[in-house]
């Protein structure tokens, strides 16, 4: 009886730390998912507590800080209209989300609407109770790119 106890305690156990894990994961993909909709926005007010103030943002034109890509997506010089995530993977390591997107971007940049394939590559760290985005690369990709899981 104390083997089957033990046993069913360790399930017990096992179950609630799978959805802890289920719960975090479903957390950052939530952000990963409005964010997107906030650049659509260009809704710098919710942005700005998300990026940390170190956050670096790669793009196919340049590397820059959060100031400058805040900058960017108030102005429109870069207008990023629709993110349609065809897949994502999420991994959280401690305090640390990696977040891959698989994408296809449309965006307006220069005045011309362009749409891109891209795996998006976030990462997010916890502080206290909030994510804060540390970095986002986006890397141009085929659209038969798949995120192995």
């Amino acid at each position: 009886m104390k083997k089957y106890l033990l046993v069913f305690t360790l399930f017990l156990l096992s179950a609630s730390f799978s959805f802890a894990q289920s719960a975090a994961e479903q957390e950052i993909k939530k952000i990963s998912m409005d964010k997107w909709q906030w650049m659509a926005d260009k809704d710098i007010a919710k942005l700005t507590p998300l990026f940390h103030p170190q956050a670096k943002f790669v793009h196919m034109s340049g590397t820059w800080t959060t100031a400058r890509e805040l900058e960017i997506i108030e102005t429109g010089s870069i207008w990023y209209k629709k993110a349609d995530v065809k897949d994502t993977a999420i991994e959280i390591v401690g305090n640390t989300a990696v977040v891959w997107n698989r994408i296809t971007l449309t965006a307006n940049v220069r005045g011309s609407d362009v749409v891109t394939e891209f795996t998006v590559t976030e990462v997010y760290q916890k502080e206290g109770s909030d994510w804060k985005m540390l970095a986002l690369t986006f890397s141009s990709v085929r659209d038969t790119h798949e995120l192995e899981k």
